[in-house]
């Protein structure tokens, strides 16, 4: 999800979702540093001028290995862990309860742990998604993966084709919204409170626009 950080992926899972085995727990904890070490040198020097190879020194790892991990710099600021663990909260939720408020309560929960637990890092993020063209192309590609991980909870909970127009019709439209929300909310220099505006973005998609412009 845009604004989620990986640092949380793994404790927010659920209570009874097996603990990752020693090499798994590696490769987050791998994975954690090279995204710190890419946080804080863009911080320093910006992103422009923050290298694969300052990014592996700053880690402690090779170039190569960062490679491993994330195939484009892009993807070092856009990537978390958070898909998976979505998927599972929204499966756990009551099977009658309405769909949409099976969403607004999953997005609400990754709100607290995506942004209010480590507002400076979403704040980072969402920042260089609005100012590096780069950034925010690649964020484009990477909302089909998100989209098709959606597409699969809508279907699991209606009985609809995953595969079928009107599921990635309804998919898409939920992942573009929220990374507009995430647009929105840098562009504002993020005075707003990000769990209002994505109520308003979930309103806007099941009520449509409303005629006094709002």
């Amino acid at each position: 999800m845009t604004v989620m950080t990986a640092a949380h992926s793994t404790s927010t899972a659920p209570a009874d979702r097996p603990r990752p085995g020693l090499r798994e727990r590696k490769k987050t904890r791998t994975r954690e540093a090279i995204r710190a070490a890419t946080y804080a040198l863009v911080e320093e020097q910006g992103y422009d001028a923050t290298t694969i190879d300052q990014i592996a020194d700053r880690a402690e790892v090779s170039p190569s290995t960062v490679f491993r991990y994330f195939p484009t710099k892009e993807d070092i600021v856009l990537t978390d862990e958070y898909d998976s663990v979505v998927l599972e909260r929204l499966r756990a939720r009551p099977a009658d309860e309405p769909w949409l408020d099976s969403l607004r309560h999953v997005m609400r929960e990754a709100v607290r742990i995506g942004v209010e637990e480590d507002a400076r890092v979403s704040r980072l993020r969402t920042h260089l998604m609005v100012q590096v063209p780069a950034v925010r192309s690649r964020m484009m590609e990477s909302m089909s993966v998100t989209g098709r991980t959606l597409c699969r909870a809508i279907a699991e909970r209606t009985g609809h084709d995953p595969d079928g127009l009107e599921v990635r019709v309804y998919a898409m439209s939920l992942i573009g919204g929220l990374m507009e929300v995430s647009m929105y909310w840098a562009e504002n220099g993020h005075r707003d409170d990000f769990e209002a505006l994505l109520n308003r973005a979930l309103d806007t998609l099941e009520h449509g626009l409303r005629r006094d412009g709002r």
